[in-house]
């Protein structure tokens, strides 16, 4: 594709892939405004803005004063900094054979606990609550009942709570929940927030999560404990090599 000049500017010429280089700086939630021919010709009359004034501060001299020497040097110090980190935090790897072993030694932190994907109606009264389970028996949809007299906020997606764990509700309704067969319905349950229908869709028995669902995790937190460790380790060495002195 040929690479298309936009603009010169005392002589620097600003092209087509100077352009797509500087979209793809910007966050990804941003690009897809800047990348239409609106946002284009913003952006392009942006960097030509900058480009001016960069010559207008060269034609001051300005790269000559205190200032800006002062921030030239921060500048300096900053990016040599980080370049050095990255430089030994770059010396750190993790293998396959440490996360696997990880993954053996500690399948514990991996296990998932027993769950069931629920639906429920929620009403005030044991009355209200018994009338809708006659109903429900008499052919009523549980879903359709949900939508026309839950008054949890579950009742616009049929009553549907989703899947959880134990732990994540009341105990009233947990204790019911994780009793019932698929596809039955409880008789109504008492919690402090009313009385309720519970319809359960799935159960899933306690697993532990395989190792290539977890593999990727473990690296990074691999990478990042040694990492961490590259660090302190580096430092403490540097401070054998160069003088610190620490001020009481």
């Amino acid at each position: 594709m040929e690479n298309k000049i936009l603009a010169v500017v005392n002589g620097l010429e600003i092209s087509q892939k100077d352009l797509d280089e500087t979209i793809k700086r910007f966050p990804e939630d941003r690009r897809a405004y800047i990348d239409t021919d609106l946002g284009r010709k913003q952006l392009l009359e942006q960097i030509i803005s900058f480009e001016l004034m960069y010559n207008y501060g060269k034609e001051l001299n300005l790269e000559s004063e205190q200032e800006f020497l002062i921030q030239v040097e921060r500048m300096k110090k900053e990016l040599l900094t980080q370049m050095s980190i990255n430089k030994v935090l770059s010396e750190v790897t993790v293998n396959e054979e440490e996360v696997e072993n990880y993954y053996k030694t500690n399948k514990e932190l991996f296990k998932e606990g027993e769950s069931v994907k629920a639906k429920h109606i929620l009403v005030d009264t044991f009355e209200e609550c018994d009338n809708i389970a006659s109903e429900i028996k008499a052919g009523l949809n549980f879903e359709e009942a949900a939508q026309k007299y839950s008054k949890c906020p579950s009742n616009a997606n049929g009553g549907d709570l989703g899947t959880f764990t134990r732990g994540r509700m009341v105990p009233e309704f947990e204790e019911a929940a994780f009793k019932l067969n698929i596809g039955e319905i409880s008789e109504p349950v008492k919690t402090q927030f009313g009385y309720h229908l519970i319809k359960v869709e799935e159960k899933n028995e306690a697993s532990v999560k395989s190792f290539d669902e977890v593999k990727d995790l473990i690296w990074n937190n691999l990478l990042q404990e040694k990492q961490n460790k590259k660090y302190l380790d580096k430092t403490e060495e540097l401070k054998k090599k160069y003088q610190v002195q620490y001020n009481k």
